[in-house]
């Protein structure tokens, strides 16, 4: 077969393998119609698919006169994508099929050392994963992480990561793709968070939505337009620099940012006992204290809830976003978030909606599946690369 026959039969095979992963299962005839390939093409291309393990058969639709037709749908085990959630304590990372369903899923310490020893630690764990999941790593197309800082496409660079020691600069896609055999991509895990939450959270319906995670620290991830918006250095969404809540030329806010040094988890406590509080309490015990209506404590939220809708009143000023998730250990509390929307009515003259996460510590992970996905759906569909004939799965070569 010349190289244009080569191609072509390339070509009509992902048209009808993406006919099916948009709306399988389906029947052949079904397939034929969709495509506008004869039914004689559409046989053979099935065929081949079937033999390159892409399809597979699930069931019987009733046709006319009594006369069933076979349907297909996408292999989800024939190829894999890895995702991991990077914190500066804890590395979340699991391994999902083409159907997005997590074949296997884990938790561990962030290695303290930092730099190449979390590359190495992550490129192990993409093992793991594939070994209790009984995975061949070589079906591993694709790896997702979401990074505490941000990821400069320019430059291939991590910029803005301080809590995990010597990863600025580092080429990380470059280092753990060697590591792992396929490609990694790199993102914000706030973003990916926003993500996640596109994917399977509060932001299913929405075009346009900003997720907000406060904890220790703050930061946002931006969709809009069904798209997440990453800006010209990877740093969009950086709102712990938002000049509010405390003074932006005040050297002792270069670090954190003024924002987040006013309403971070340390600024929280240390506003508590300025208040006359009890000293040594964690943000924790300073809600809790709230739930038994300590007027130090409701005091205290209630300023961090006044602060935190400036900042949304900035934010929607500027993206007009159709609601604001809250996540994070300090953002996914009922009586802060209650404390927001009562301040926003009262800035705002039609206020932004907001709600609260219910995927909870697993968002960013479920963002980074949800990424590795679409990167697949690209790599697939896009890039001529990877053969999709009849060659059996055991010995098709799996490139990055």
């Amino acid at each position: 077969m010349n190289d244009s026959s080569s191609t072509a039969r390339q070509t009509t095979l992902r048209t009808v393998m993406r006919a099916v992963w948009d709306q399988g299962p389906i029947s052949r005839a079904e397939l034929a119609r969709a495509t506008g390939l004869s039914k004689q093409t559409m046989s053979e291309v099935v065929r081949e698919l079937e033999e390159g393990a892409w399809l597979r058969e699930t069931g019987r639709t009733q046709g006319n006169v009594g006369r069933s037709a076979v349907n297909y749908e996408i292999n989800a085990r024939r190829t894999f994508v890895f995702g991991v959630d990077l914190g500066g304590t804890k590395i979340r990372a699991a391994l999902a099929d083409m159907a997005g369903s997590i074949v296997n899923e884990t938790v561990e310490t962030t290695d303290p050392r930092g730099g190449m020893h979390v590359i190495d630690q992550i490129a192990k764990l993409s093992t793991t994963l594939a070994e209790g999941a009984g995975v061949d790593t070589r079906t591993i197309r694709v790896g997702v992480v979401g990074i505490p800082g941000a990821f400069n496409p320019r430059t291939k660079r991590l910029i803005m990561v301080p809590n995990i020691a010597d990863f600025e600069q580092l080429a990380f896609e470059e280092e753990l793709g060697a590591r792992v055999g396929f490609q990694i991509v790199a993102g914000n895990d706030v973003n990916m968070a926003a993500k996640g939450e596109q994917w399977l959270g509060e932001g299913r319906s929405s075009d346009s939505f900003v997720f907000v995670a406060l904890g220790t620290g703050i930061g946002m991830g931006i969709i809009n337009e069904r798209k997440i918006v990453r800006g010209a250095r990877g740093a969009a969404g950086e709102v712990s620099t938002l000049p509010i809540g405390a003074d932006p030329y005040d050297a002792r806010t270069f670090k954190s940012g003024a924002l987040e040094s006013a309403i971070g988890s340390a600024a929280i406590c240390a506003r508590y006992e300025c208040l006359g509080g009890q000293p040594n309490l964690s943000v924790r015990d300073i809600f809790d204290r709230v739930v038994q209506e300590d007027p130090i404590a409701i005091a205290t939220i209630d300023e961090v809830a006044r602060t935190l809708a400036q900042s949304v009143l900035a934010v929607a000023a500027v993206l007009d976003p159709e609601k604001i998730i809250f996540g994070g250990s300090v953002g996914a509390r009922a009586e802060l978030v209650d404390r927001v929307v009562h301040h926003l009515a009262r800035c705002m003259p039609d206020p932004v909606d907001c709600t609260i996460s219910r995927l909870g510590s697993r968002a960013g992970l479920f963002g980074t599946i949800a990424t590795a996905l679409e990167r697949l759906r690209e790599i697939l569909f896009e890039v001529p690369t990877l053969a999709l004939d009849g060659t059996p799965a055991s010995e098709v070569e799996h490139r990055p």
